[in-house]
């Protein structure tokens, strides 16, 4: 396991939970205090959506080399849509690996280690409400969504109904309206983790703190000599990236606008419908 991955997630963790920072379309949660394995509620502040109102679980896990490989994300359980196969998992171009040879899809669509974890639900999100109907995960849903939209969103209904029993006792709900008032924040536990256990006092890792984190995740089954080398995988992977990255700053840059704007649309969106 990365020390360097775990303190990206720590700190994107944080953020994210930050009433003064985070979306409020997302309710997160470590499952078992692992910072490699989130627990998600996804809603949708839009009242026009059929999703409305849903609170809908899923479970985000990272690999140990992240960001340069993308996270899964998967819904527990699955929700009825053209992109969501049957077992829950999510189809999105953004948790693919770039570079497939076997895939059609442009680089500039896929996963980059320059993607933040708010970037994937912000497209989420926006997936939800806009499948993608050309490459559907669930053809059902996708014929559903396509030629019989009524029965799409009484299917749909059904499970927002439902997803709400799965909404955290001590969780208030956000509303387009309420969402952004500092009298109703996001609820942020600090005792989810404990930053100590993260970092040092100067916010590096010495030893001693190399250990802990292996220690405490030794479901992750990295051997002790993998971990020794992880200092070089690292940095070699961080070079090849960067050079990967030199050659694509242009797409990343329109991409990047893009995530850029969808995410200060959602922070907007309780002005937008007052």
């Amino acid at each position: 396991m990365s020390t360097s991955s775990a303190s990206i997630l720590l700190r994107q963790y944080k953020e994210l939970n930050d009433p003064k920072k985070g979306i409020p379309s997302f309710h997160i949660e470590l499952e078992n205090g692992n910072i490699f394995s989130w627990i998600v509620g996804v809603m949708v502040l839009n009242e026009d959506s059929v999703y409305h109102g849903g609170y809908f679980k899923a479970q985000m896990k990272f690999p140990n080399d992240f960001p340069y490989s993308p996270p899964t994300f998967k819904f527990t359980p699955p929700i009825y849509h053209p992109n969501v196969y049957k077992d829950g998992r999510l189809c999105i171009s953004i948790l693919h690996q770039s570079g497939d040879p076997t895939s059609e899809e442009p680089d500039a669509e896929t996963w980059r280690p320059t993607q933040s974890v708010e970037s994937v639900l912000v497209s989420i999100v926006s997936l939800l409400e806009d499948p993608n109907i050309s490459s559907p995960a669930n053809v059902d849903a996708a014929v559903d969504w396509k030629k019989n939209r009524s029965s799409y969103n009484s299917k749909v209904k059904t499970e927002v109904e439902r997803s709400k029993q799965d909404i955290p006792d001590d969780f208030i709900m956000p509303t387009s309206k309420t969402a952004y008032s500092a009298s109703n924040p996001i609820n942020y536990d600090n005792n989810d983790i404990d930053e100590d256990f993260w970092y040092s006092n100067d916010e590096s890792f010495d030893d001693d703190d190399d250990n802990i984190l292996m220690n405490d995740f030794s479901d992750n089954d990295m051997e002790d000599e993998e971990y020794e080398e992880e200092d070089d995988d690292y940095s070699q992977t961080h070079n090849s990236n960067t050079n990967n990255n030199s050659n694509s700053n242009s797409n990343n840059n329109q991409d990047n606008a893009k995530i850029s704007k969808a995410i200060n649309i959602l922070r907007n969106q309780n002005q937008q419908i007052s």
